[in-house]
């Protein structure tokens, strides 16, 4: 007869208990300030709170930034380096970082990074999709279409989307006529 052990409840939060829970959350993961403050609102809902005054969240985040625990330009920066490295475009990153709540600003370098390396990670993702010259065969219309599609939903614009597909399998092509195709796409 199997038994389970019985979780006892944990004490609800105090000040003290939310900083070493939020130097432990940031100590293990690269975030920013909006998550942390996610992190730690869920934290209270599920514990409770004992504290004289309500948890002030935003000046736990931001305290903790100014030690330079928390970077959210850094973060952007590190997301934009990552999703670039895996072949996806700009807007994939304006969506990830608009997910981990990090401001303009602060978002402003990291998709600077990602425009200067647009093409190049287009073609890392069409290489690792088999798309356009990586691809084995020559596609019909419909097969194109897809694979398109397949970019512009990785972040990439229509038009470098469309330059890429529409390579010939082991084709040569030049970087800097590649990123003329997309010139005209809004990011």
């Amino acid at each position: 007869m199997a038994h389970s052990k019985a979780r006892r409840a944990l004490p609800p939060l105090t000040q003290s208990a939310l900083q070493e829970l939020a130097l432990r959350y940031v100590g293990k993961y690269a975030t920013t300030r909006a998550k942390l403050r996610t992190y730690l609102a869920r934290k209270i809902r599920e514990r409770g709170w004992d504290g004289e005054r309500g948890a002030d969240l935003e000046a736990l985040a931001n305290r903790f930034a100014e030690l330079g625990y928390i970077d959210d330009a850094s973060y952007a920066m590190a997301k934009s380096r990552d999703l670039s490295a895996r072949g996806y475009g700009k807007r994939r990153l304006a969506e990830k970082l608009h997910q981990a709540g990090v401001n303009e600003d602060d978002g402003r370098a990291a998709f600077d990074a990602a425009d200067a390396d647009q093409v190049n990670a287009a073609l890392r993702y069409a290489r690792r999709r088999r798309i356009g010259p990586f691809a084995t065969s020559v596609a019909d219309r419909p097969h194109r279409e897809k694979w398109i599609a397949a970019m512009v939903r990785a972040g990439h614009g229509f038009g470098l989307a469309r330059a890429i597909a529409s390579l010939a399998p082991g084709a040569e092509f030049d970087p800097i006529n590649l990123s003329q195709s997309n010139r005209f796409d809004a990011n």
